[in-house]
């Protein structure tokens, strides 16, 4: 059976984070359904150029409008697998840290949290705040994980691309859908 994913974007600084993540989740054959915010779309324009968001929807099985919350991913009974929010701008992390599930991207993901599948958030922000700390915790105390992206100094990246590659990776390992993909310490 293929597995089914959700990927969020926000609006956040780091819109390769979202290719890198599709283009991982392609790779092991998961089916995506996508959910962009009107920043999300912006910020893939600003960082990665015109064809950004075009190349994204590209990859996904299923995009879904942000406004949208009779999609099947704002229900329970849809089986998925989990869900990637890459980026997280503070903004998502803060609605989903209080069951604000003010659109598909929020409501998806709160519906990760109560049916306890796996939630990954590549929260996007520094400095923090003690606001941004505290729905950090208070993600987490509901069951998501917060995988902030953090470069992997230890595999000395030469490039940016790489950097997010391996994050990306890492998110999409920590779904534990197949295999292992992401590089790890001690790997030659």
């Amino acid at each position: 059976m293929t597995a089914r994913v959700i990927l969020g974007v926000s609006g956040a600084s780091g819109a390769a984070l979202a290719l890198d993540c599709a283009r991982v989740l392609a790779r092991i054959g998961a089916e995506i359904d996508l959910v962009l915010s009107p920043m999300a779309e912006r910020t893939l324009t600003l960082e990665i150029g015109p064809g950004a968001q075009e190349a994204l929807c590209g990859l996904a099985t299923r995009v879904h409008g942000i406004g949208d919350l009779g999609a099947s991913i704002a229900s329970g009974s849809s089986p998925v697998a989990g869900m990637i929010v890459a980026p997280c701008s503070m903004r998502s992390l803060a609605a989903i840290a209080h069951g604000l599930d003010d659109n598909l991207l929020t409501r998806a993901a709160g519906v990760q949290l109560k049916e306890r599948r796996p939630l990954v958030l590549l929260a996007r922000e520094a400095p923090l705040t003690l606001a941004h700390l505290r729905n950090m915790t208070a993600v987490t105390e509901m069951g998501a994980i917060v995988l902030p992206p953090v470069p992997a100094f230890y595999l000395r990246p030469a490039t940016t691309a790489e950097i997010t590659a391996q994050i990306a990776a890492r998110a999409v390992d920590l779904l534990r859908l197949a295999a292992p993909v992401a590089a790890a310490w001690g790997q030659d």
